[in-house]
């Protein structure tokens, strides 16, 4: 059987052949290979105060979800879309790659426990690839590409900064694309999707695609990483 004629091969297409039992005869690409990078030369100093987010885009937003949910001084972590409007942030039409939304999570952190160059750190060395272009693994289409939504200049500075260090560093075999844009809105996804790592540890895409990296959080970030991941009441933001 041949594999859907799409645009795209992604996890809508991935769960298709589960449903159909064609996926040991149509293997996907793994998950996505960990780098060792420098931490950013630019971040800012832990220090107590209000909680604080970060949006960032990076394929499938399961996996980067299930990633920060085990970051020390993270609260919690929504799966949702950025880059768009209100009308067209659903999955149903995102999945498409016709709005100008992304997959994206916000993480709420405590900045006197992890720093948000420390969350930048995690999420271009482990969370997803910045160098691959409209995708991430299987998944296909602007709506997987990497992207940083700052909420501020300190963000901003600091994001460009490091992809700056990082590329002349040429710390990846090819140049980081991560876009960097100002965050207008985050819209939390539906409710199936959030905390679909921890809901369903055997689903054959986390295994094969999500599970790996936070395996590699926990080795390469050994100071970062906690054992128990969030679980927090997210239904106050979940439509």
């Amino acid at each position: 059987m041949k594999l859907p004629n799409t645009k795209f091969v992604s996890k809508v297409a991935f769960l298709s052949l589960l449903t159909l039992g064609s996926f040991a005869s149509h293997p996907l690409h793994a998950a996505e290979a960990p780098v060792v990078i420098a931490s950013p030369a630019l971040d800012n100093p832990k220090a107590k105060g209000a909680l604080q987010t970060a949006v960032f885009a990076g394929g499938c937003f399961w996996g980067v979800e299930g990633v920060f949910e085990h970051v020390r001084g993270v609260r919690n972590v929504i799966s949702g879309y950025a880059g768009g409007d209100k009308t067209d942030a659903t999955y149903g039409l995102v999945s498409r790659g016709r709005t100008r939304h992304a997959e994206a999570v916000q993480i709420t952190f405590d900045p006197a426990e992890v720093s948000y160059g420390e969350l930048l750190h995690i999420f271009f060395s482990v969370a997803h690839d910045p160098t691959q272009l409209n995708r991430q693994g299987p998944d296909t289409g602007p709506q997987y590409r990497s992207a940083v939504f700052y909420a501020d200049d300190t963000q901003k500075k600091v994001t460009e900064g490091y992809i700056a260090q990082l590329n002349q560093a040429r710390a990846f075999r090819r140049d980081m694309v991560t876009q960097i844009n100002p965050l207008k809105e985050f819209y939390a996804a539906e409710t199936y999707h959030q905390n679909f790592l921890q809901r369903n540890p055997r689903h054959p895409y986390i295994v094969r695609h999500d599970l790996p990296k936070i395996r590699n959080l926990e080795r390469i970030f050994p100071t970062l990483y906690v054992q128990e991941s969030v679980a927090l009441n997210k239904a106050a933001a979940i439509k």
